[in-house]
């Protein structure tokens, strides 16, 4: 193993912690500073990625992991409301139109970087998804798919897409006298809290004793989404808890990069801007149908149908005026439950055609 020039392999693992916990905390607080979208595990990846680089040795253990997808899974549960519930019933059709041709269009990319062999396997078919950024490499690990290049393209299509999506809004909205919402690290403990966890360990037994693929984040999402809508349980998912759950995320992926990994990405990073680029503009035309033909304003329209990074279109919405919030929100939802449903079939129906390489770059 390279063990780069500070050689922090003969460092003893408890310390190695110490340090990757330290420089992932300094990396995200000045992502945060800069408002970079995901900044809670972009810092903790591009920490794993420096430690990874440089000869670290450290992993994070499965069942870590495994706790960090049902936090997941319960983090999407918690983002279905009752009005977004109604609100698809009114518009189901056009709701299912909409999500159904980005998710084609996405996939044709995906197809199409494959078929030149720009990335390998199916990482550009997961890669290419719409929305559900941190669910696709949960996803893509479990079906064979290198998720440190999906996440490489996941992520990437998230800063692009909330900074286009942060730059119209202003464009037109007037959104200089909002300021976001302060983050309360250490919330007073509810009961909602426990019952949250009891979801999700609920949700990582049941799926180990089913063998679902990537259950540990679907049964919790599933569950939490019932139980939740039905008044049963309020998901309560604190802070610093979810901070925990990113880091895992987020060092799990970098951890596992290595110069040839990033070599590969980097060398496919113009072919993956055009492909961002291109399903941002299918998207726009899209919104363009929306403002023009159902009378929805250009703003909404656009955030509804904007292809990644759901959680930071719902914070642009909420501190933009005149945003149908319940439409954008609800409109992402579908999609990112058609892309967890669809993607795996859709991943390998395309790979059967078209992949013939292996699928991890060592």
């Amino acid at each position: 193993m390279h063990r780069g020039i500070f050689q922090l392999g003969k460092i003893k693992p408890v310390f190695q912690w110490i340090l990757l916990i330290v420089l992932s905390a300094v990396f995200a607080f000045l992502m945060e500073l800069i408002h970079l979208p995901g900044a809670l595990l972009l810092g903790p990846m591009l920490a794993g990625i420096v430690w990874s680089l440089h000869g670290g040795t450290l992993q994070v253990p499965l069942n870590l992991f495994v706790a960090a997808q049902a936090i997941i899974g319960c983090l999407v549960a918690q983002s279905i409301s009752s009005g977004m519930l109604s609100t698809f019933a009114q518009h189901w059709l056009l709701f299912l139109l909409i999500v159904l041709s980005t998710i084609a269009a996405s996939s044709l990319m995906g197809w199409v970087i494959s078929k030149l062999k720009v990335l390998p396997g199916t990482t550009a078919i997961w890669g290419s998804s719409p929305g559900a950024a941190a669910a696709m490499v949960l996803m893509a690990e479990e079906f064979g798919a290198d998720a440190r290049l999906v996440a490489f393209m996941q992520y990437l299509r998230v800063i692009v897409v909330a900074s286009a999506a942060s730059v119209i809004a202003r464009f037109w909205v007037d959104t200089s006298g909002t300021t976001a919402a302060a983050i309360i690290w250490f919330s007073p403990l509810q009961w909602a809290t426990a019952e949250t966890l009891l979801l999700a360990l609920a949700g990582i037994i049941i799926a180990r004793l089913a063998r679902i693929p990537s259950g540990a984040m679907l049964v919790p999402m599933i569950l939490g989404m019932a139980l939740q809508s039905s008044q049963l349980m309020k998901i309560d998912l604190p802070e610093w808890l979810l901070s925990i759950a990113y880091a895992l995320m987020g060092w799990r992926i970098g951890l596992g990069f290595t110069r040839a990994v990033l070599k590969h990405a980097f060398r496919a990073l113009p072919q993956i801007i055009l492909s961002i680029v291109l399903l941002i503009g299918f998207c726009g035309g899209l919104a363009w149908l929306l403002a023009e033909h159902f009378h929805l304003d250009p703003l909404t329209a656009y955030l509804a149908t904007s292809p990644g990074g759901m959680d930071t279109i719902a914070v642009i919405a909420a501190t933009s005026q005149n945003v149908d919030l319940e439409f954008v929100m609800a409109l992402q939802t579908v999609r990112l439950f058609l892309v967890i449903f669809l993607g795996p079939v859709l991943a390998r129906l395309i790979a059967r055609k078209t992949v013939t390489e292996p699928s991890v770059v060592s």
